[in-house]
């Protein structure tokens, strides 16, 4: 444990030491923020907007906000703040190879698969407090300003998502085990992510597809509820638990430097 420890230690300075850490966490705040200030503001800006309109023949109804718009953004923009997140952390093994920073420590006898488990503990770590900081401040100006009680399944469509953004990270790190750079890393999870949602277009294969966790939005409006998401979860769970044992594996056969 002592060497999962202090390459654990190892990946939190290369995050602190490169910025990620500071630039996601500021993006999420920003997010979590935006989310009940847009919908604070909505009401203002049509107002702005309704002189122009009407002289263009456009008559604008007075426009009513409540917990469920700012919500509604929150699960619009946590899909690009898991892009991004993804963007920023596609190089978290390939990075490593192009340096050749883990070949003094493999050949020194580090082993391989604490490797492959530090990085995914520093990536859904980093991942789990970026996701619940936002969620919490867009929960906590929700409840200040309008009553959040007006939505269903809050906490577990939150958990919907987040579950997906592991998946993903899961994913990219076993892409990351056979590619050697990033920019191939991000090709192939997005490929893979698109055929993932196109897929689930047709028939209800799209019940069982981890995509599915992102419309977990749909959920507070009541438009579906919880049961319509277990199948999907069991296969994000299961395949993310094999995405890891397949990481490993790769790369313990991957030959470095």
């Amino acid at each position: 444990m002592r060497q999962l420890s202090a390459f654990l230690r190892k990946e939190g300075m290369e995050l602190i030491r490169t910025g990620k850490i500071w630039i996601l966490l500021i993006i999420f705040i920003l997010f979590g923020i935006m989310n009940p200030a847009i919908a604070k503001l909505t009401p203002w800006m049509v107002e702005t907007m309704s002189d122009s309109l009407a002289e263009s023949g456009m008559v604008l109804t007075e426009v009513k906000v409540n917990a469920m718009t700012s919500w509604n953004q929150f699960y619009k923009n946590i899909s690009m703040a898991l892009i991004i997140f993804a963007l920023m952390l596609s190089g978290i093994l390939t990075t490593e190879y192009q340096k050749g920073t883990l070949v003094n420590m493999l050949t020194k006898g580090l082993i391989r698969w604490k490797v492959v488990g530090a990085k995914s503990i520093a990536s859904i770590g980093l991942w789990t407090v970026c996701y619940w900081l936002c969620y919490g401040i867009t929960y906590g100006y929700n409840m200040y300003f309008w009553n959040n009680g007006i939505a269903s399944h809050v906490a577990f469509a939150a958990f919907c998502v987040y579950l997906l953004g592991i998946w993903v990270m899961l994913l990219i790190l076993l892409i990351s085990t056979l590619l050697n750079t990033a920019s191939g890393v991000l090709a192939v999870t997005g490929v893979a992510v698109i055929a993932s949602y196109v897929a689930g277009m047709f028939g209800k294969i799209g019940e069982y597809l981890p995509i599915r966790l992102l419309s977990a939005g749909n959920l507070l409006a009541g438009s579906m509820s919880p049961e319509d998401f277990w199948k999907a979860i069991a296969v994000a769970l299961a395949s993310g638990v094999v995405f890891f044992v397949l990481s490993v594996a790769c790369f313990n056969r991957k030959n470095i430097g």
